[in-house]
């Protein structure tokens, strides 16, 4: 990664396939990194998506600058070398500042899935958000008429519908229906 200021959120994915016989001590140290992770500058949040012996770990940084500090810090680096003896091919890492992450696999992370199925995943997921997350909202907007204009209402309704997506339902969907978004 360059050193140049960003000012957009970066994810950063690294995958790692764990040795079959550490799985455990690498889940472990696993543990320790995202918590680590967690207390930096900047940091978004992180989500661990596991496979078998592969682990896709999904940071999100505040800026470009602030994953970096992340990146070279002596924690990490001490981390990753107790990790290494775990893990089968090292470690990969991707930058993203989209989100068509969701959609890639740990085995070809170039390749995704067809348009059209990336698609469908994501109105399986918008949909019933979008029906169900203003009736969860309706009573605070009863009580606090001020929130319930048409401006400050929305905007909590997307907030809420984008953080479901982004952190909950995608990653999940993405996983439940693995086989076929990269069915051939």
């Amino acid at each position: 990664m360059n050193q140049t200021t960003q000012q957009e959120s970066v994810t950063l994915i690294i995958r790692h396939r764990a040795r079959p016989d550490s799985i455990a001590a690498y889940e472990a140290i696993l543990r320790e990194l995202t918590r680590a992770a967690s207390e930096f500058p900047g940091h978004l949040g992180v989500d661990v998506m596991r496979q078998g012996e592969h682990f896709t770990s999904v940071l999100r940084f505040a800026t470009a600058n602030e994953l970096q500090a992340w990146l070279d810090s002596p924690q990490r680096r001490e981390l990753i070398e107790r990790a290494d003896p775990h893990l089968i091919d090292g470690e990969q890492k991707e930058l993203h500042r989209a989100h068509e992450f969701w959609f890639t696999t740990p085995d070809n992370p170039q390749k995704q899935p067809p348009r059209w199925k990336q698609a469908a995943i994501s109105y399986l997921v918008i949909l019933p958000l979008v029906m169900l997350v203003p009736q969860l909202w309706r009573p605070l907007f009863a009580q606090v008429p001020l929130l319930g204009g048409f401006v400050p209402a929305n905007m909590l309704i997307v907030a809420t519908i984008v953080l479901l997506v982004v952190y909950v339902f995608m990653p999940r969907a993405t996983r439940l229906f693995s086989a076929w978004l990269n069915a051939r």
